[in-house]
Order: structure tokens, then C-alpha cells, then sequence
């Protein structure tokens, strides 16, 4: 059994092939995302085995899903719904430094998660459990199917993850702050942006104390997102600030979640908190690099490459 279980809606993911209004794009590439996923990925591609839990369409963009995930070595324990499609996202690069996406996943099959279909066994042996505040909005039984895979990590023993990751295409700042305020309570590590850890503490000029507030809530640990500017966590009593690596961003759209899958890694390594938070930023700074939510996360062997002194490998 794997070591860490996710769970959530994975996407079919159509990006452009070049910089420009997504009415007049001459052409776009197919891939695949989802939140969740994307961490499962950037933590198997670290060294430490994941398995995802979902449901796809029984169509082409269901069976790409399902192969990607596979290929990068995930345990796959997913649905396949003949009465409902696999959720497409599309993104769309206005200019080289906009991006937006958007969203095709009303009464899709991932939508219609529902705790039958989160396996009892995968908890078993596995030591940490990582959520998002994205699967909750997209249905009552996803919500459910949230509520229920944390009451059997808690069974289990299992750190609970979660990232705040709001989605405001999938309900308002209002309806999630009190959807998924239970959430912030019953997770050991929660991961926020600024805007998104206002939806449960009070604004603050200093991440620091953001992240304070939110361990106050129960978390044991909270980090705080700062995109280009870094990040800021506090763990156990202890703060850290860490800039964030420069990088030639392609896409940050994957970003999030990859630094959300190298602080994890290292927290199951054991690695005290700038480790953690050094990793995360490396992982994050990546995902930037290339094209796709995911495609762009490095192996373990990788990290050091975006510090090296001389970039030529030899």
C-alpha cells in the first residue's frame, strides 16, 4: 500500500500552443490535471509512493486520465462512470504574464465522488492523508466523500493534509469559509494563500502571524503561500521565512501543488522545517519551468539543478 492517499477530480487539460486569446489560438495540447493529483505525482517523482482516488468518464479524456496517472506510478483507485463525463479545464495564456483557465466539470463524473467509492483498505498502511478544498465544492457527496476519508485516516492514525485552494468558479469566498472551516480544524498541516487563510483568521501584513493564527485553530503546522514572494510557515512553534527560487515562469498554474508535494515529502523524511520549506520552494520553482500542471516536477536527483553553479551536465 502506498504511503500517502488523495483524493479528488482529475481533468482533462487543453492548453494553447502559444501566447494569445484562446478565441484565435490556432492550436492547443491535451494533458491532464487536478490538485490532487499533481501533488500525488510530485511526491511519487520524490521518492515516496501515493495513491489517487477519483472517478473518470468512460470516455477518451477518462482513459488519458487514468494512463497518465498510472504511467507516473500511482496506485489508481478510481471509478469509471458510464453515466457522466470526465471534467475538461481549459487554459488560456492572454499575454506572457496572464493566465486563466477554465472550467468544464458541472455534473461531471469526478463531481460525483461519493464515499462508497473511497476504499477502506488504502488507509491501512499508508501514513498521511492529503485533501484540498476543491473536491468539498464540487458536490454534497464529494463533500461527504472529504469528511469520510478523514474520519478513516483518523482511524488510522494518519497526518491529515489539507490545501485551501480556493476555487471561486466553484462557489463564493462565503460559502467556502463555512464549508471548510472544519477542515482547517481537523488537519495537522494546512496550506493557504493569504486571501484563502482570511477566510478563517484575520488579515495581517505579516505571514508569519497568518500562519500563527491558523495553528490556532488546531493545525499543528500552517504555511502560508506567497507565490514569487516565497512563503512563510510556522511548525510546532517554530516560524520560518523562506524566499522563493527565481525562475523564467512558463506556467504557475501546478505551482501550489508542487510545493505543497515537497513539503510533504519531507515532512514523511523527517527533515526539519527549512528543509521542508527549501524543498517546497524547489518543487514549486519548477512546476514554473515548463508547460502543464505537473509534467515539469523533478526527482529527487533534480532538485539541486535550479541552485546549481554551472548548468551543464556532464
Amino acid at each position: 500500500m502506498a504511503e500517502v492517499v488523495t483524493l479528488g477530480e482529475t481533468m482533462a487539460l487543453l492548453a494553447p500552443e502559444r501566447v494569445g486569446a484562446l478565441a484565435h489560438v490556432p492550436g492547443m495540447s491535451l494533458g491532464v490535471g487536478g490538485a490532487e493529483s499533481n501533488v500525488a505525482v510530485g511526491l511519487r517523482r520524490l521518492g515516496v509512493s501515493a495513491t489517487w482516488i477519483g472517478r473518470v468518464g468512460d470516455d477518451p479524456f477518462g482513459q488519458r486520465v487514468l494512463r497518465e496517472l498510472r504511467g507516473e506510478d500511482l496506485d489508481v483507485r478510481a471509478v469509471v462512470d458510464a453515466d457522466a463525463p470526465t471534467g475538461l479545464m481549459v487554459k488560456e495564456r492572454r499575454t506572457a504574464r496572464t493566465a486563466g483557465v477554465w472550467y468544464y466539470r458541472a455534473g461531471s463524473a469526478g463531481s460525483r465522488l461519493s464515499p462508497g467509492d473511497v476504499p477502506a483498505e488504502v488507509f491501512r498502511d499508508a501514513r498521511l492523508l492529503h485533501v484540498t478544498g476543491i473536491t468539498p465544492a464540487l458536490s454534497a457527496s464529494a463533500a461527504e466523500s472529504v469528511r469520510h476519508a478523514v474520519a478513516v485516516a483518523r482511524e488510522h492514525g494518519l497526518t491529515v493534509s489539507f490545501d485551501v485552494n480556493l476555487r471561486t468558479k466553484l462557489w463564493s469566498p462565503a460559502e467556502a469559509a463555512e464549508g471548510l472551516a472544519w477542515l482547517v480544524r481537523a488537519a495537522d498541516v494546512v496550506f493557504a494563500g493569504p486571501e484563502e487563510a482570511e477566510l478563517f483568521v484575520a488579515a495581517d501584513d505579516d505571514p508569519l502571524e497568518v500562519a500563527a493564527s491558523l495553528c490556532a485553530l488546531g493545525p499543528s503546522q500552517a504555511i502560508v503561500k506567497l507565490g514569487a514572494d516565497g512563503c512563510a510557515a510556522v511548525a510546532d512553534g517554530e516560524r520560518v521565512r523562506m524566499p522563493a527560487l527565481r525562475v523564467d515562469a512558463v506556467d504557475t498554474v501546478g505551482a501550489g501543488d508542487a510545493f505543497v508535494a515537497g513539503y510533504l515529502a519531507e515532512l514523511l523524511a523527517g527533515e526539519p522545517l527549512v528543509e521542508r520549506l527549501r524543498t517546497a520552494s524547489a518543487t514549486g520553482a519548477f512546476a514554473c519551468t515548463v508547460p502543464g500542471d505537473w509534467e515539469g516536477l523533478p526527482s529527487r536527483r533534480e532538485l539541486g539543478l535550479l541552485t546549481a553553479s554551472e548548468n551543464v551536465s556532464r
